[in-house]
């Protein structure tokens, strides 16, 4: 039960870090997977962020173009749109509130 509690949580969380990352440059679904690494989200299957990265998609916040690789097969980019963009506001907005707000609990749980 707590790991689809998580999984839940970190879905609402992780389509906000990809609208973050995603508006600092544009990238294919492996390069996202390990950028996320990067940050610490080790254990995040290819399999949530692909659908995750569709439905983006399908709600207008990122588009997605193919571009050659040097390496095979052409690579699918993503990018943020206009909208993509305000929904990356909002979401860095809410997660500082929220933050702050599990922060003060916190931290008055310590006090003696």
């Amino acid at each position: 039960m707590a790991t689809d509690t998580n999984s839940q949580m970190l879905k609402g969380i992780l389509q906000g870090c990809l609208l973050i990352l995603l508006s600092r440059e544009e990238l294919y679904g492996y390069a996202i997977s390990e950028a996320l690494n990067d940050f610490g989200f080790v254990d995040i299957p290819k399999g949530t962020i692909y659908p995750l990265l569709m439905t983006m998609e399908r709600k207008g916040l990122l588009i997605s173009h193919l571009r050659p690789s040097p390496d095979g097969p052409s690579r699918k980019y993503y990018a943020v749109t206009a909208e993509g963009m305000a929904a990356r506001q909002t979401f860095q907005q809410q997660w500082s509130q929220l933050k702050d707000h599990v922060d003060q609990l916190i931290n008055e749980e310590d006090k003696p």
